[in-house]
């Protein structure tokens, strides 16, 4: 994440921003949900169709906060302005100002100089059910901890990918038997065309191949808003990001796919092109959420 560390106020009131994320259909934090509208409920706001940003803070006392703004272009700037190396001082304005929430959603590695060390405010005696936000637990395994997985393949996918012999795969996009593709010791090693959803009835599909199954149903059905995502990769391809319940999956649409479970804590599956997969990709990257 960017950020500053500057002083935005100089009042008791004072917010001292140290990060800001987007928090939009095309873009938002994924440890708090699977698609849009969970990541909204996680923190008590309305799917709003355009959006809000998050500045992540201290109070003149120390004590986190998250500030909750539906002036999202103003968010936007600042976070493309600090990925530059640029100054930005980011102070919303009272009236765009939705909520401020107690605590962070998410790690930040910088605290604002001159005030106490980051800590939760005391709390709300009118709220007592609002709890501070905090960050997933790292050494746990989870549905939190699934979604920051995929997130760092999305963005370290050349060194995820350069793991992957092609050689492991064979013609049919299958990963050969020293690589088990869906983390089943009983079953074959799978192809992306063998998860189709064809398996009979008295088979329940597991692992990777019930993965594959959901994200073909997303096609026919769409799934709540960011449940697939589009964002932009090197060359032509795009990189795909589709969530649901209990898996996360990553691809590029000119390459394979990896997909994360619930059920297998920090094993990451590849999924060879085979014959399905470049057409299922096109076919979710045609319905995905794309950033504006």
């Amino acid at each position: 994440m960017a950020g500053t560390d500057d002083a935005v106020a100089t009042d008791d009131d004072a917010l001292y921003v140290l990060t800001a994320v987007l928090l939009t259909p095309a873009k938002f934090p994924s440890v708090l949900g699977d698609d849009y509208p969970e990541a909204c409920a996680a923190l008590r706001l309305p799917p709003m169709a355009a959006g809000y940003g998050l500045v992540l803070g201290q109070d003149s006392a120390g004590a986190r906060w998250t500030v909750v703004t539906d002036d999202v272009s103003l968010v936007a700037v600042a976070i493309a302005s600090w990925d530059c190396g640029m100054e930005y001082d980011l102070s919303p304005g009272e009236r765009t100002v939705v909520a401020a929430l107690p605590g962070w959603p998410l790690a930040v590695a910088v605290a604002a100089p001159g005030v106490p060390a980051p800590h939760d405010p005391e709390p709300d005696p009118e709220q007592p059910d609002l709890l501070p936000l905090a960050p997933p637990q790292s050494d746990a395994w989870g549905p939190a901890q699934r979604r920051l997985g995929a997130d760092e393949i999305a963005l370290q996918w050349a060194a995820w990918r350069e793991q992957i012999d092609d050689a492991d795969f064979t013609a049919e996009g299958a990963v050969d038997d020293a690589s088990p593709l869906d983390g089943d010791e009983q079953a074959p090693p799978v192809s992306e065309d063998e998860g189709r959803g064809e398996a009979p009835t008295s088979e329940p599909l597991t692992g990777v191949r019930r993965v594959l199954a959901e994200v073909r149903r997303y096609v026919d059905t769409p799934p709540p808003l960011g449940r697939v995502r589009s964002s932009f990769a090197s060359g032509e391809a795009r990189t795909l990001r589709a969530d649901g319940p209990g898996w996360s999956m990553v691809a590029r649409t000119d390459d394979i796919a990896f997909v994360l479970l619930d059920e297998e804590p920090g094993e990451v599956l590849p999924v060879g092109r085979g014959r399905e997969l470049p057409g299922l990709l096109e076919a979710l990257d045609r319905m995905a959420v794309r950033p504006s």
